[in-house]
């Protein structure tokens, strides 16, 4: 039987879970935008986004979509990690320790998302990507988007083993806690 006193720990665990997670979901989406940015050539994105530029939307959402993707794992270690119960101590160090799985994965998403746009860049020297996505070819943009997507699921499966390893219980096993 649970008693009043652990299920209001277990809730408030949950709802710092739930508070964490989403703070991470928006900053994802904030470097996923700021990343977007870097890596297209004489694209004012905003403006094209107004003009009612499909194909820049598409993919700027699949940048979004593609660094959430990876990072979720880091998010899950992150949250998982934070069990009621635990002391001040303990907390902390599952948080620094998720903090740093995020952050991995975050930059792995990143290097990966560029990586893959080069990549699709030089295999298809015929045309110039950014070009066809500014002039609105959204067949070009889907194209890049599932190249994203793609990239995006197998580097997710390698942070995923990265953050098992990570886990801040495995981690304090290893060290007799």
């Amino acid at each position: 039987m649970v008693s009043m006193a652990e299920f209001m720990a277990s809730l408030a665990v949950g709802f710092a879970q739930l508070v964490i997670g989403l703070l991470l979901a928006l900053l994802s989406a904030y470097v996923g935008l700021k990343m977007f940015d870097r890596i297209t050539k004489g694209i004012s994105e905003m403006k094209e986004l107004k003009k009612g530029n499909v194909a820049v939307g598409i993919l700027m959402g699949a940048v979004i979509i593609s660094i959430a993707n990876v990072v979720q794992h880091g998010v899950i270690s992150l949250t998982a990690s934070m069990l009621p119960g635990m002391g001040f101590y303990p907390i902390l160090a599952a948080f620094a320790i998720g903090i740093v799985n995020l952050l991995l994965g975050l930059v792995v998403a990143v290097v990966a998302i560029y990586l893959a746009i080069y990549l699709l860049d030089r295999i298809t020297p015929e045309f110039d990507e950014w070009k066809e996505v500014a002039n609105g070819n959204v067949a070009v943009a889907i194209l890049m988007s599932a190249v994203l997507f793609a990239v995006s699921f197998v580097v997710q499966a390698g942070i995923a083993g990265l953050a098992r390893t990570l886990d801040a219980r495995v981690i304090a096993s290893v060290f007799g806690a």
